[in-house]
């Protein structure tokens, strides 16, 4: 009869560190593991003439996390472009294409200066007893006079002040209109693209620009997480709408078409206990450069190649 033992976690969360001198275990003659370093010393400490074994079901849960890190580093290829419009886009209003939109205190006050300064001359007052009136400069109200509408008011230092938001409007504008209105998640996706500062200025654009543009009406496209679970699914599994789904995610993504056959490949291992052909799949896999995360994935399983060899070809499995 064989002694084997599976190896978890303590209850409290803790590792558990081997005391020096302490006996071996000699009937022990396989240990199914994780592959934590911790796991592998603990084994190799307490029972060296044990074969370890590595856990398939953790060697199957970290490929999917790999597989879903590379599909969300080629996220811009899930997004959909906007359908043309069918008609030509019309003349934006001066007043929602101003910088100072409906609200701001700076908009709304010029806009009442305008109009009352140009219904008293509309009713035969000069500029002058405008100015008196409204308790104004002669100058000021000679410029809004001038002015046709308020918007043309709408200028200076602080509208033309630069930010170092603005290299990352287009970005956001982008995915606003691809359907994405969380402007905490716009904050951590420019963030992950150098932005240096803080959230609230993608939170005061979002509320002052974005809000009022229009989305266009369709599906959102599939997220990164859901793409993933299609390659790491068995083909029988997948629906008719799942595989059409998954081939236009491919489609949209050359560096993305060769994961589903590395997961494949790997999953074969897995099923059918073939070992032998990890190394060759390990060497496959780093010289995806494209795929990033996978690449990073292969010298991992490396750094463990007995256990993990050992555990996709031996019947032991801790799940």
């Amino acid at each position: 009869m064989r002694h084997v033992v599976r190896s978890t976690s303590c209850p409290t969360g803790r590792r558990t560190r081997s005391r020096r001198g302490s006996p071996s275990a000699p009937g022990i003659e396989i240990i199914c593991r994780d592959r934590a370093p911790f796991f592998a010393e603990g084994a190799t400490r307490g029972a060296p003439q044990a074969l370890q074994v590595a856990d398939r079901w953790h060697l199957w849960h970290n490929l999917g996390e790999a597989a879903e890190k590379c599909i969300y580093q080629h996220r811009d290829c899930l997004r959909r472009a906007p359908a043309p419009p069918d008609e030509p886009p019309k003349e934006a209003d001066p007043t929602t294409s101003s910088p100072w939109q409906t609200g701001h205190r700076f908009a709304e006050r010029t806009r009442a200066k305008h109009a009352t300064i140009h219904a008293l001359l509309d009713a035969g007052h000069s500029k002058r007893s405008v100015a008196r009136q409204l308790g104004m400069t002669l100058n000021t109200v000679m410029r809004l006079s001038r002015a046709t509408a308020p918007e043309e008011m709408f200028a200076g230092q602080w509208q033309s002040r630069a930010t170092s938001l603005d290299a990352y409007k287009t970005y956001l504008d982008q995915r606003w209109q691809e359907g994405c209105t969380n402007a905490w998640k716009l904050w951590e996706e420019i963030c992950e693209q150098g932005y240096p500062r803080g959230y609230g200025s993608v939170r005061d654009y979002v509320s002052r620009v974005l809000r009022g543009k229009p989305q266009p009406v369709g599906p959102r496209p599939p997220s990164a997480r859901a793409v993933t679970r299609w390659p790491l699914s068995h083909p029988d599994a997948l629906t008719e709408d799942d595989r059409l789904h998954l081939k236009a995610a491919l489609a949209n993504c050359p560096e993305r078409a060769t994961l589903p056959e590395h997961v494949r490949s790997f999953a074969h291992m897995v099923t059918h206990l073939q070992g032998d052909h990890l190394k060759q799949w390990i060497e496959s896999a780093r010289a995806t450069t494209d795929l990033t995360s996978l690449s990073r994935f292969a010298p991992h399983l490396e750094r463990d190649l007995d256990a993990v060899t050992a555990g996709l070809t031996q019947p032991w499995n801790s799940g």
